[in-house]
């Protein structure tokens, strides 16, 4: 097997594409950050690209854009991720962490961890969902609407909630208003809003595929909670993105939240697959 760096995001999908879209569903992240690298690459100024051939096959894939974790892709042998590990460390490269679909994540993680002797631990357990057609919600007060910059304050208000909320192991690199530019001015992805007199939840999407896109962040104020606005504004958000051309969404749910879970179950999102967040820790930390 050989790896090999990539330095263009064009022909990293060109190349890894076909291999991807086996599996849409369970590849949207790579593919919708590959995707924003080639078509805007302002929003991740530095990144690695690596692709695991053997023979003319490409067997594995996967990319980084710092201080991120690596982004592995399935489905992949066990051995093609191993290779790439052994690859990427040949390199120097210093790995905070990784994220992936279940066998995968593992595969390269356990490899990683023998290769450094760093310790895994898992930051974040995931259920990837997709979803092709959406039932609308009913009896919710209130109406949509994408948001736009003058709801800056409020979406880097919210922003920030989320992520101390969901997110308070994400990198040191993400912030509201990084977010939000990438969104609304460098054009990959939106926010909409659902109001009920005034704004009380928040759903957003990125990540564009070939077929589709992701959905999330969404949150509602703790104060706004209980009285289905998360739902509406995912539906809302969900719809706009099919209507808009795309076969699919998709997004990513914690595990441990069996309310979230639920709801977009409720909507149309149908299981894909879990996924892991690992950080890689010292041995003995």
């Amino acid at each position: 097997m050989l790896v090999k760096d990539v330095d263009d995001p064009g022909a990293f999908l060109d190349a890894a594409g076909p291999f991807l879209l086996e599996d849409e569903a369970r590849n949207n992240l790579i593919l919708g950050i590959a995707g924003t690298l080639r078509d805007h690459p302002s929003v991740h100024p530095e990144y690695r690209l690596w692709i695991v051939e053997d023979g003319d096959r490409v067997v594995g894939a996967a990319l980084r854009t710092p201080p991120y974790n690596v982004v592995v892709a399935g489905p992949a042998s066990r051995s093609a991720l191993a290779t790439l590990a052994e690859h990427v460390r040949a390199d120097g490269i210093d790995l905070p962490g990784c994220i992936g679909a279940i066998p995968e994540v593992e595969h390269f993680t356990h490899a990683w961890a023998a290769l450094t002797k760093s310790t895994p631990r898992p930051r974040a357990k995931q259920r990837i969902y997709r979803l092709e057609a959406v039932r609308p919600t009913t009896g919710v007060s209130g109406i949509a609407r994408s948001a736009t910059e003058d709801d800056r304050p409020l979406l880097a208000e919210w922003l920030r909630a989320f992520t101390a909320e969901a997110l308070p192991h994400d990198a040191p690199g993400r912030n509201a208003e990084w977010v939000i530019d990438a969104r609304l001015h460098e054009g990959a992805g939106g926010f909409m809003l659902w109001e009920d007199n005034r704004p009380v939840s928040l759903a957003g999407w990125g990540g564009r595929t070939p077929s589709g896109a992701r959905i999330g962040p969404v949150y509602t104020p703790p104060e706004h909670r209980g009285r289905g606005y998360g739902s509406a504004v995912t539906a809302a958000v969900s719809a706009e993105r099919l209507e808009s051309g795309m076969r699919f969404c998709f997004l990513y749910t914690d595990l441990t939240n069996p309310t979230s879970n639920k709801i977009y179950a409720d909507i149309g999102y149908e299981p894909v697959c879990d996924s892991i967040d690992y950080a890689f820790d010292a041995r003995g930390a």
